[in-house]
């Protein structure tokens, strides 16, 4: 049975709320292993930038003893070279992560909403926020 407007906009703001959240939360999943993975490209890159001398030139003593130009263009370069298989690392683990945490079935549809009775998901019936009973593990996405 369809719910009156009223009610039927208090609870499209509900789901919409608990949507964002979890986009939110698999943003932020994402931003912390995507940091923690390319951390030694960020370091190796901003301490080729940070010692050249056409882009900053620091005066600190690493720059002045251990590092001249061609040795900070060699550390830009590693840096964006190491970038990509890094970036496919991190985003293998974000996967593996969120495919095992189930993440992707906490986003509620709207017909929630729009339609008196419908079920909600609970912990309960198998996963963090799965709906299904009986969840078959062994699915692939590439069938």
């Amino acid at each position: 049975e369809r719910r009156s407007t009223w009610c039927c906009l208090a609870w499209t703001l509900l789901v919409a709320t608990m949507n964002l959240l979890v986009f939110l939360m698999n943003l932020l999943l994402m931003f912390v292993i995507f940091t923690i993975v390319l951390l030694p490209t960020i370091v190796v890159v901003y301490f080729g930038f940070q010692c050249h001398s056409q882009v900053l030139h620091s005066a600190a003593h690493y720059c002045k003893s251990f590092l001249d130009d061609n040795s900070s263009s060699a550390l830009i370069i590693l840096g964006f070279v190491i970038m990509s298989p890094l970036i496919v690392v991190a985003m293998a683990i974000y996967c593996s992560l969120a495919r095992r945490l189930r993440l992707f079935l906490c986003f509620q549809p709207y017909s929630r909403a729009v339609y008196k009775g419908v079920k909600w998901c609970r912990y309960e019936e198998g996963g963090l926020c799965s709906c299904a009973r009986g969840w078959n593990t062994q699915v692939k996405a590439w069938v």
